[in-house]
């Protein structure tokens, strides 16, 4: 195909997991994208490492229909490279995931067998450049970035620049996380949550959550909490009134954040010092129009305005003075505020729209290369 042509392109995915939501935002995020350039079009086929961890906590259908392109599970490298190496040498554009098993193999092997443009999609980018800058990631080396011809980054901002400037990245692009309106908007549901998170546990977040939602329990204990994620130790102690779910499938988000007065937005650490790094939580729950209190970070004012489509705060008794003081009618506003700000710029068809541009911006930059 010409670089300048305008027809479908051939897309090959090889990500972290499409069919498992478990312990991961990857999965929901790749279903919108997959779902929404598949409608405009394009022939997509997604590539996903059989493991069982994801075997046996599986979300989607294992035969999804054509909306959500082809997915195809393999067994290991040596499999991919036997049974998909046409796929990728014959490619217009071939995208290679953060966390994907086996990704610096993997990436090489992409750089080496595609004819078309080539991309690392990373869903954690500031986890991904701290773990460049000590002993690296198991799924790209830094020698690789100066090697794809598109970085799609989770985190927009001066993070970009850092990529081109220092690793030699080709060209760097934001490509947010996203929402999808079909599967995340408003419900008339009894609300029996005062606040509630949703994440999966990791070192750096805990401290947030224990002064943003857990303490706030502690003080209020009229008020109903709720927290939900996978991998959170046993050793802790929930307060009686906080209401704590191990894991929910994506089908239960929609409920899980109608059901709550306020939603808790918690940032990792790395992601916190890079600044321009929403999680895709924060826009579902948005597209809820559940309110949201968030911790801080640069760029989050680009995104939603602070007071008037999300709530940040520093402290337990900023939390629960928010719980317990503000007006239903400001509350209600802000969320739907939140949400049709989100539903303007964050959905999955506005990321698909952006993908393809970029790719097409690519492929005419390219020069003409043979499938290996």
């Amino acid at each position: 195909m010409s670089a300048a042509s305008t027809e479908p392109l051939k897309i090959v995915v090889l990500g972290l997991s499409i069919t498992s939501s478990w312990g991961n935002g990857h999965a929901t995020t790749y279903r919108g994208l997959v779902r929404e350039l598949a409608r405009r079009g394009h022939d997509v086929l997604f590539l996903e490492r059989d493991v069982p961890w994801y075997a046996s906590h599986r979300d989607l259908p294992e035969r999804p229909d054509s909306s959500h392109g082809r997915t195809v599970l393999y067994a290991d490298l040596p499999a991919l490279q036997r049974a998909h190496a046409r796929d990728v040498g014959e490619a217009d554009l071939v995208i290679v995931g953060s966390f994907v098993p086996d990704g610096i193999a993997v990436g090489d092997w992409v750089q080496s067998q595609a004819s078309g443009c080539t991309a690392f999609y990373d869903i954690d980018t500031p986890v991904t450049l701290a773990a460049l800058g000590r002993d690296g990631t198991s799924y790209i080396e830094a020698r690789q970035i100066a090697g794809y011809d598109l970085y799609l980054s989770f985190t927009g901002g001066p993070t970009l620049e850092r990529l081109q400037r220092e690793f030699g990245s080709p060209a760097a692009r934001q490509l947010y996380c996203s929402v999808d309106p079909a599967l995340y908007f408003p419900e008339p549901v009894a609300q029996d949550c005062d606040l509630g998170y949703m994440g999966t546990y990791s070192d750096d977040r805990q401290p947030t959550l224990e002064a943003l939602l857990l303490e706030p329990a502690r003080q209020w204990q009229g008020g109903r909490f709720e927290v939900a994620g996978a991998q959170y130790p046993d050793g802790i102690v929930w307060p009686a009134n906080v209401r704590y779910t191990a894991h929910l499938p994506p089908a239960q988000h929609r409920a899980f954040y109608n059901r709550q007065r306020f939603t808790l937005n918690v940032t990792r650490a790395d992601m916190i010092r890079a600044g321009w790094s929403p999680s895709v939580r924060l826009f579902e729950a948005a597209a809820c129009g559940t309110p949201i209190v968030s911790d801080r970070w640069d760029g989050i004012e680009s995104l939603l305005v602070p007071g008037r489509e999300i709530f940040l705060a520093d402290s337990p008794r900023e939390v629960t003075r928010l719980l317990r003081e503000l007006p239903e009618e400001e509350r209600r506003a802000v969320g739907e505020r939140a949400r049709q700000r989100i539903l303007a710029e964050h959905t999955a068809a506005h990321r698909a729209a952006e993908l393809e541009a970029h790719a097409r911006m690519a492929l005419l930059r390219m020069p003409v290369r043979e499938a290996a």
